[in-house]
Order: C-alpha cells, then sequence, then structure tokens
C-alpha cells in the first residue's frame, strides 16, 4: 500500500472556495465589533440570508439590523430560538465564556457556528465540547484564517506540488495591536495565544495535521498591564524534517518601515509568501499580497500570485459557508468541527504550559 500523502498534499474539500448550492438563514447571537466589522459584510457579500439578530444592547443589535436589512430584531435568545427558521444556523458571535449559556438554549441537533477561541483555558473547551456532544449539535468554530483568500490560494499552490515538499512554515507578526479596542481582553490572565497564535497555531494544524511536541516562551510588556502579548511557539511534527515556528510581537510600535504580518512556506521546489495586510495599521489595515518563487525561474524572483479578496471580511463567508455545504451534504466532514478545533486549543495550552516551565536550563556547571 502506497503511504498517504502529507495532509499540505491532500487538503480538506471543504477548503475550496465553492459556496453552498441550497444557504441556510441565519440567526446572530451577538452585534459586537467583530459581527459589524466581518460577519454582516460577509454575509451580505456573499448573499446568505441573516434571518434574524439579538444582542445584550438591543440598540446595537437594532441599528445593525437597519443598516443590513435583517428581518427581526429579538431582545433574548430565547426568543430568538422560539422564532427561527427550523433550518437555521445559529452564528454566536460571543466570548468564549458566554457559548455554554447559549448553547444550553439551542435546540438539540442545531447548527452553530462559534466565534473563536473556544476558552480562555482548555477547561472551557471541554465543557464547550461536552454541551455540543450531549445536544447532538452540529457544531463549528469561526478559524476564518483558513478561508483568508491568500491562503486558499496557497493551499492550492501547495497541494498541486508547485513547491515541492514542504520543510518549512513560518509565521512572523510584528505589529502593534491596539488591544485597547478590545477592553474586555484587557482582564485575561492569558492573552496573546489564546486570542492571537491561536489564529496560527490553527491555520498550521489546517495544514499540517497534529504536532506531536510544542515548545514556547510567551511574556507581557514590562510597561503594560495587560496579560502576555509576545510569543515565539515552536511545533514539532516526530521525525518529520520540518521547522515550524510562530512568532509575535504586539508591542512593535516604531512605525511601518520594519513592521511585519506574513506566513511563509517553504519546499524543496520554490516557496509560498502572504502577506497579512490586515494587521499592519489595523484596523484600516495595509495591503495583501500572495507571492511565488521557484527553483525553475529564480531569475524571475518572486511573483505575485492573484487572489481575490481578504481576510476580512472574506474568510468569513468561508467560515459560514464550509458548514452550510456540510448540511446540505456536498461535503462528507465538517474541518472546522468543535472536535478538530478542541485540539487547536489543545496546543494552545500546551504553549502555555510550557511556556511556564520556563525551557530547560543549561547545564553551566558541567
Amino acid at each position: 500500500m502506497a503511504p498517504h500523502p502529507p495532509p499540505e498534499l491532500d487538503p480538506h474539500p471543504g477548503y475550496s472556495a465553492e459556496m453552498p448550492a441550497t444557504p441556510r438563514p441565519i440567526v446572530l447571537v451577538g452585534a459586537g465589533g467583530i459581527v459589524r466589522d466581518a460577519h454582516l459584510p460577509a454575509y451580505a457579500k456573499a448573499g446568505f440570508e441573516v434571518a434574524s439578530i439579538t444582542d445584550l444592547v438591543p440598540e446595537r443589535a437594532r441599528e445593525l439590523a437597519g443598516r443590513y436589512d435583517i428581518g427581526a430584531v429579538h431582545e433574548s435568545v430565547a426568543d430568538a430560538v422560539r422564532s427561527a427558521p427550523a433550518d437555521a444556523v445559529y452564528d454566536v458571535a460571543l466570548p468564549p465564556e458566554a457559548h455554554v449559556e447559549v448553547l444550553e438554549q439551542l435546540p438539540d441537533g442545531a447548527a452553530v457556528l462559534l466565534q473563536k477561541p473556544l476558552g480562555n483555558h482548555l477547561a472551557e473547551g471541554v465543557r464547550t465540547r461536552e454541551v455540543c456532544r450531549r445536544k447532538g449539535l452540529v457544531a463549528a468554530v469561526n478559524t476564518q484564517l483558513r478561508f483568508a483568500p491568500y491562503v486558499v490560494a496557497a493551499r492550492e499552490l501547495i497541494a498541486a506540488g508547485t513547491i515541492g515538499e514542504l520543510y518549512d512554515m513560518e509565521v512572523r507578526i510584528s505589529v502593534r495591536t491596539p488591544w485597547e479596542m478590545f477592553p474586555y481582553v484587557l482582564d485575561l490572565d492569558r492573552l496573546e495565544i489564546n486570542m492571537h497564535s491561536v489564529h496560527y497555531l490553527d491555520l498550521v494544524r489546517s495544514f499540517l495535521g497534529d504536532p506531536t511536541g510544542v515548545h514556547a516562551v510567551t511574556v507581557r510588556h514590562p510597561e503594560k498591564s495587560h496579560a502576555n502579548s509576545r510569543s515565539d511557539i515552536a511545533l514539532s511534527y516526530g521525525e518529520r524534517p520540518i521547522r515550524v515556528v510562530v512568532s509575535t510581537n504586539h508591542d512593535h510600535h516604531y512605525g511601518p518601515r520594519h513592521e511585519e504580518s506574513f506566513v511563509k512556506w517553504e519546499g524543496t521546489r520554490g516557496a509560498v509568501r502572504a502577506q497579512l495586510g490586515l494587521l499592519l495599521d489595523y484596523p484600516r489595515g495595509g495591503e495583501d499580497s500572495l507571492e511565488l518563487v521557484t527553483d525553475d525561474r529564480l531569475d524571475d524572483g518572486w511573483r505575485p500570485v492573484p487572489f481575490e479578496g481578504s481576510w476580512f471580511p472574506d474568510a468569513f463567508i468561508g467560515s459560514m459557508a464550509v458548514v452550510q455545504r456540510f448540511l446540505e451534504g456536498s461535503i462528507l466532514s465538517l474541518p472546522t468541527g468543535v472536535e478538530d478545533v478542541f485540539r487547536t486549543m489543545a496546543v494552545v495550552e500546551a504553549a502555555y504550559t510550557d511556556a511556564a516551565r520556563g525551557g530547560t536550563p543549561p547545564p553551566y556547571d558541567q
């Protein structure tokens, strides 16, 4: 029997940019900034119907309903559930500490898309997973970076063997992140990995599968009161000769010249580099790009690869579309299901655990 190809050469069919043939109506739970800036613009662009919206601040929900022609605004999750279409997909765009309470109110067997992360600590993810299992929910997580247009294009190139055998995957972020735009995160005891690097760890898993080991350093800024804001995370893949590194610095406030925001894949015959423009001068964002270099055309250098769209809002179309495609049966499994993304949270937990150990002391006295 021939060996199974590595996962990046055999990607899940849900990672294509295809749309569902029979979209279902969406019930939005939450009307915060991410819904305003990403979910609703994405659904409008895709032509998805948003049947209703609810939020703890009804005025916020009413404002968005008026802007996006949403049919109903509800005062509570219970009201939204009572009035929901039988085939609705519940889009729960809330912090992880609110997941369980909302999930308990959904009908057994309902389809739901949760916001990442599944928890600030692994125990919260365990509770969320337990509720999803007990209620038989078709539950996915909005790990939308998997569906960013430049990632979709890069995945196609890599799966086609364009850059040969993958031996290096690097994510590097060095930007000023305005955490103050998200006040609720400022009091968390964990910040960077569970709120930001979770995107990149999840992206790595979507290409390479589950790592066998996690090595990490994560630290806070000496003059800021919030938790960790800079991390280096290295992932091991058993005997496979591949280097995987996620390096983030959210405290770089020295201007655009040396800001960095990219994912790079290197292989035995070439390399692909995606620039994540959204994080440059966030929330305005900088330029997105995707470039390819191959050994057979080294004199041509890095060549642009065309794609359409950006992380916000287009990747949010993919997150919802893959759930709907699974529900209609056009794909047979759900790559972003809670059971899968729980494994991303396990990698996050391992990174915090390893960082707390402080590394291996050098044998200075030998």
